[in-house]
């Protein structure tokens, strides 16, 4: 929608936001009128270089041509329907992605969170059917984050932030265990235990990658114990680090891989991957969703794995990332950059990371804080080095005018 077609000035639709909304946010003061590519366009036309990237959803770009297309032609067909007829969406993409990812089986959900939620409900199952009553309790690791539903929440390792405050009592059957301390993980495991959870990166923690050696450590950890591997890779997969998903510059392989963010290209779409021993867990009536696998979510996540996969996107991202990791380096004040591919977060040597967002919001620059030192970018996979100067330009000038 455009103001000029609605009739309504900015400042008005500013106000009924205000008005109506429940604001958990906050509001960046332009009105989105348009995006295309790597920027978002507000009310008077102005560019914003988005390095935000709808938080690691428009990995392929936004409005991506042939994303559009596909969800055109298919709402000609089916906008939606239930889970009960064969779909056509449905079929094409569990083929591509459980060919392109070696798994046997996949479940549709709409967000990450609900595909994490699905993700512990089947390895509870899983534990419960085949080890008995008590073999629900999973690990997973401290500062993470894997989404605001009650059960994801209860496997976010972070109890005294303001995203489990006031949300008690938390779900019982979690333990939280230091990220990257093998030893930790080990101690944590009792004859409850049934599976470990983790990201491969900490996004929301602070961008803090997995160590070698930790994940390869976690993986034969759960082989040596009967546990299963749960990997959130909600923000980490489909191409942002520089694999098409994290797990694979580990060596390793998960039992069980929540998916969302990129996969759909903007529409509202996750899923879970496992063998088909796990998806056992799941039987008939035991899991279910209304709009999990809607068609026009299905042909869009389609077009954009495809465009995802055949552009090589995933190497574009590692020679990018490296490229502009190595530029965040110089900035003044960077105290460290961490990240893989184009999952980059620059952490600064004082608490400036605030006023760092907003000056370069001021310039026309999107990125997103985590803390108070902090920033984190995940543009769309499409950005050049010629976007990564001007990032860093902002950001320079930027950081000088926050430090002041």
């Amino acid at each position: 929608m455009k103001l000029k077609s609605i009739g309504k000035t900015a400042d008005e639709i500013k106000c009924l936001i205000n008005k109506y909304l429940i604001e958990t946010y906050e509001r960046y003061d332009f009105v989105c009128e348009r995006a295309e590519g790597n920027y978002l366009y507000d009310e008077k036309g102005e560019a914003y270089l988005d390095f935000y990237g709808g938080i690691a959803v428009n990995s392929a770009g936004s409005r991506n041509p042939k994303v559009i297309a596909a969800a055109k032609e298919q709402m000609d067909d089916v906008i939606h329907t239930f889970n009960y007829p064969f779909l056509i969406p449905q079929a094409l993409l569990a083929e591509k992605i459980c060919t392109t990812l070696g798994f046997d089986k996949i479940f549709y959900q709409n967000s990450g969170a609900e595909a994490n939620e699905a993700m512990i409900k089947m390895a509870r199952k899983y534990g419960i059917e085949n080890f008995g009553p008590n073999r629900y309790h999973i690990i997973s690791a401290k500062d993470s984050f894997h989404g605001r539903t009650l059960g994801a929440l209860a496997a976010t390792g972070q109890p005294h932030t303001v995203c489990q405050i006031g949300f008690g009592p938390m779900i019982p059957g979690f333990t939280y265990a230091e990220f990257n301390n093998l030893d930790d993980f080990k101690a944590k495991i009792t004859e409850d235990t049934i599976a470990i959870m983790l990201e491969p990166i900490q996004g929301e923690g602070g961008v803090y990658p997995a160590t070698q050696g930790f994940l390869t450590g976690i993986r034969k950890l759960c082989d040596d114990n009967g546990l299963l591997l749960l990997l959130d890779e909600i923000q980490t997969g489909w191409c942002r680090t520089g694999k098409v998903m994290a797990y694979e510059h580990y060596g390793i392989r998960p039992d069980i891989l929540s998916m969302a963010k990129a996969m759909g290209g903007g529409f509202p779409i996750s899923a879970i991957c496992t063998s088909e021993k796990i998806a056992k867990a799941f039987s008939k009536g035991s899991h279910g969703s209304t709009y999990g696998g809607n068609s026009v979510c299905c042909a869009a996540a389609l077009a954009q794995i495809t465009e995802l996969l055949d552009n090589d996107l995933a190497g574009k991202a590692a020679e990018i990332g490296a490229y502009f990791m190595e530029k965040l380096k110089t900035l003044p004040h960077v105290k460290t950059v961490r990240g893989k591919g184009l999952l980059i977060g620059a952490e600064f040597d004082s608490p400036i990371g605030a006023a760092v967002k907003h000056a370069a919001l001021d310039r026309k620059l999107l990125v997103t804080l985590i803390g108070d030192r902090l920033i984190r970018m995940v543009p769309p996979l499409t950005v050049s080095k010629a976007d990564c100067d001007k990032a860093y330009e902002i950001l320079e000038a930027s950081v000088e005018e926050a430090a002041r």
